[in-house]
C-alpha cells in the first residue's frame, strides 16, 4: 500500500479544477454505459468490423461533443 502511494495520489499534481474529473471514473461509466446502450439496440452484429466501428462512432462523437472538447 505504501509504495502505491505515489501513483494514487498523482492526479494531485494537477491544478486544482480538473482534479475532480481525473480523480472520478464517472465519465468513464457513462461512456461504458453509452456504449452498452447503443450494442444493445443493435442486438446481433454481422461481424467483428460492425462493432468496432459502432463503438468507434461513438467515441468519436464523445470526443468531439465531449466536457473536455471546449478546452482543447
Amino acid at each position: 500500500m505504501d509504495k502505491a502511494e505515489a501513483d494514487v495520489l498523482a492526479f494531485m499534481a494537477f491544478p486544482k479544477e480538473p482534479r475532480a474529473q481525473i480523480h472520478s471514473i464517472n465519465p468513464l461509466e457513462r461512456l461504458n454505459g453509452e456504449i452498452k446502450r447503443r450494442t444493445d439496440v443493435v442486438g446481433i452484429f454481422p461481424n467483428e468490423a460492425a462493432i468496432v466501428r459502432l463503438v468507434g462512432a461513438i467515441l468519436l462523437d464523445k470526443t468531439t461533443s465531449g466536457p473536455c472538447s471546449a478546452a482543447t
